[in-house]
């Protein structure tokens, strides 16, 4: 069957096994990893990282490994160029833009998808340092003139929505949302106490330092709350100081990377999930809470927006304002009518999405991308 699918080759910083690995990383292992099950012969080409293999396999899916961190944004394509320079015409290029771009365009010999899941803007320079922020920012300045006649998959209507304001013709851009795997992500029986779960990457854009601010007023109204802070990253340790700062270090835990039996368990056992991010790209964290039957605290901003329903599955918050916040959780902990009806609805709301309906989708823009195009010129 493979023979007559178009092998498609992934281009992306990280994999599902890096330890930096986050949302953009779950969605590539899924919908490509079913790709491979479907029998499209697939290669992602990422970025090493210590004790990683050169060379290795997701599923059926070949993973192929160059450089660090810093030199994959050279070595990287180089790679992948010259992989598909050896395959032929019945291939196509996956560009995965969630850091740098690629400008796959300017170099591919085969159609390039864009695959969006966010993009920086003027964040990059509250995450990263000056000049890192500004390489970042300048190279999505590129992306509106070298991307413009490139198909883009964009994950969430906020995502679409930028690009377009960036100069991307409406036409170009295909909202194609997350999904969930319900097998691993389902409700638990048992009732869970007063924890608030914040879990994914900790990073400074992700301003968990507001639900840290906001949690003298919670233990004021909720003597017996605890947050939860699940997962690595740079604003770990200055989080630490900031609970250290406030004298709340019995209602904080730091529990760092875990698996994902520990993760789905984590889920299960909190009452609310809190995401006070500056930006996301959709916010997959917030679904995958929301198929556990935990409704969300979110900032109102791109991406949470568009995963949060306001009142529905969960509450929407002015972003960065912790007042708000604060107040927003001691509602969904103290007011049990209010959270069995936002649970109600983050479980309805979760049924919507799926990985093998976005699977369908992505492949049959794969198909099609493959059928018309040829060799660039």
């Amino acid at each position: 069957m493979a023979a007559d699918r178009p092998h498609v080759f992934v281009l992306n910083e990280r994999d599902i096994e890096n330890p930096l690995a986050g949302g953009a990383e779950v969605h590539q292992h899924e919908v490509f990893g079913r790709l491979a099950e479907r029998g499209f012969p697939v290669t992602l080409v990422c970025a090493g990282y210590p004790g990683a293999a050169a060379i290795g396999a997701e599923g059926r899916m070949r993973v192929l490994r160059v450089g660090n961190r810093y030199s994959f944004y050279a070595r990287g394509p180089l790679l992948a160029r010259r992989l598909v320079r050896d395959v032929g015409d019945r291939a196509l290029l996956v560009e995965n833009l969630n850091k740098l771009p690629f400008y796959g365009p300017l170099w591919s010999s085969v159609p390039v998808l864009g695959l969006v899941h966010h993009l920086f803007g003027a964040t990059a320079f509250r995450q990263v340092s000056f000049p890192v922020a500004m390489i970042t920012f300048l190279s999505e300045r590129g992306i509106p003139t070298i991307y413009r006649d490139v198909p883009l998959i964009a994950v969430s209507p906020s995502t679409r929505d930028d690009l377009i304001a960036r100069g991307i013709a409406p036409d170009h851009v295909t909202f194609i949302p997350n999904g969930l795997d319900h097998e691993r992500y389902r409700p638990s029986s048992r009732p869970p106490g007063p924890v608030v779960l914040s879990l994914g990457r900790v990073e400074s854009y992700k301003r968990i330092d507001v639900v840290v601010a906001a949690m003298p007023r919670l233990l004021a109204a909720v003597p017996k709350a605890r947050l939860v802070i699940v997962g690595r990253g740079d604003a770990v340790q200055p989080l630490q100081q900031q609970v250290a700062r406030l004298g709340i270090g019995d209602a904080v835990e730091f529990r760092g990377f875990v698996s994902e039996e520990e993760k789905v368990a984590l889920y299960q056992a909190a009452r609310v999930f809190v995401n006070p991010s500056e930006k996301e790209g959709w916010g997959l964290t917030v679904l995958e809470a929301a198929a556990c039957g935990v409704p969300a605290v979110a900032s109102d901003s791109p991406g949470l927006r568009d995963s949060v329903r306001h009142e529905e599955s969960g509450v929407l918050v002015r972003h960065g304002d912790a007042a708000a916040c604060a107040a927003a959780l001691v509602r969904l902990l103290t007011d049990d009518a209010a959270w069995h009806r936002l649970r109600t609805g983050a479980l309805a709301w979760a049924q919507r999405f799926t990985w093998d309906g976005v699977t369908d989708e992505i492949e049959a823009v794969v198909e099609r991308l493959a059928d018309f195009g040829g060799a660039r010129a």
